[in-house]
């Protein structure tokens, strides 16, 4: 009797832990790919998770554990007859919403932290993308993380003649940052309260920095970007187009209070909730605030462009870490302040 292969994958265990269990390997329908996993970074969407438990997100209120990972990339290792422009070896880079099962990693069948991922129904350019060999497996699994920042960036619109401040020095707004320079955005200030966060946004080509925690954000965005005025004749910093990657209540008041007349706050980050939000400040500059949400069309439009300027996106990964060593690599992720980006990678090669 045939033996059937079998892999581990990565789910959430009891609060703030993660289990690595046994699975059976995919195998392909005729439609179907399967991709050997050899770098998933960890994102703040899995950290919540972990922290819950599982997903909270049952009617009822009940937690279930839920496979983890929704930034991989790997290589096909086995595709169905019906499949075209694909072959075995490919190096590939997935799109989580892209599968009929549900979002890889976030509630759906399959997660993306596995040593292999089953892709239903896979379509190149719509569920997948190849990238070069040149281009190492952990920069790779950036993908997904840098069109959540390239969709931010294009919700912005922002314009070479824009000055912009980024709030926020984690992979999404560093991730923003080179967007905006590439792009030909002029002058991009970037502000947290972390110094080697600063120091990390200004290697990656931000113009300036600004220490959120001991210096007044306002002055300084006017000493960079020149003085304007508010709705009310007030004088306020000549900045454009705030983004707040942060989340925090903060930054949407800093933003109020330095905003000028017609100044626009693309929020990428999740909000937590708080009532200490100035919504009704917003009237003194008429600011516009414009959400950004995930990726709709940029899933694999940033792929070219992560592997042609990939020293610099790899600057984002502050940790690349076994698959062996999984719980640690979560334990950091979870630590305030431990790690920026963590990486867990399934080979030396990664």
């Amino acid at each position: 009797m045939a033996t059937t292969a079998t892999m581990k994958s990565v789910r959430t265990g009891a609060k703030n832990e993660v289990e690595v269990v046994s699975a059976e390997r995919p195998v392909p329908g005729p439609k179907d790919v399967v991709v050997r996993i050899r770098a998933c970074g960890i994102c703040g969407t899995d950290t919540f998770f972990v922290q819950a438990g599982g997903t909270p997100y049952n009617a009822d209120g009940s937690v279930e554990p839920l496979l983890l990972g929704h930034e991989p990339a790997g290589e096909i290792a086995e595709l169905g007859a019906e499949v075209t422009g694909l072959k075995v070896g490919d190096r590939v880079v997935v799109n989580p919403q892209g599968v009929p099962s549900g979002i890889i990693g976030c509630g759906g069948a399959h997660g993306g932290m596995s040593e292999y991922l089953l892709l239903e129904e896979a379509e190149l350019g719509r569920t997948l993308a190849v990238f070069p060999d040149t281009v190492p497996f952990a920069v790779a699994a950036l993908n997904e993380p840098m069109a959540v920042a390239r969709h931010c960036v294009n919700r912005s619109g922002a314009r070479p003649t824009d000055k912009v401040v980024v709030f926020g020095a984690g992979p999404i707004g560093l991730g923003v940052t080179i967007w905006l320079k590439l792009r030909g955005v002029g002058h991009v200030v970037v502000a947290d309260v972390i110094p080697e966060r600063l120091e990390t946004a200004l290697a990656v080509g931000a113009d300036a920095v600004i220490h959120s925690g001991t210096e007044d954000v306002t002055a300084r965005l006017t000493a960079l970007h020149g003085e304007a005025a508010n709705a009310l004749g007030q004088p306020r910093a000549g900045t454009d187009i705030y983004i707040d990657a942060a989340g925090v209540a903060a930054v949407f008041n800093t933003t109020v209070d330095a905003a000028k007349w017609g100044a626009k706050l693309v929020m990428v980050a999740v909000q937590k909730p708080s009532e200490a939000i100035d919504l009704g400040g917003m009237l003194r500059s008429e600011l516009t605030l414009v959400a950004s949400q995930g990726y709709p069309t940029e899933i694999f439009e940033v792929t070219a462009e992560l592997a042609e300027h990939q020293e610099r996106f790899a600057r984002l990964i502050s940790h690349r870490v076994p698959f062996a060593e999984v719980a640690r690599a979560f334990e950091l992720a979870l630590t305030p302040g431990a790690a920026e980006k963590v990486v867990v990678t399934y080979d030396d090669e990664a």
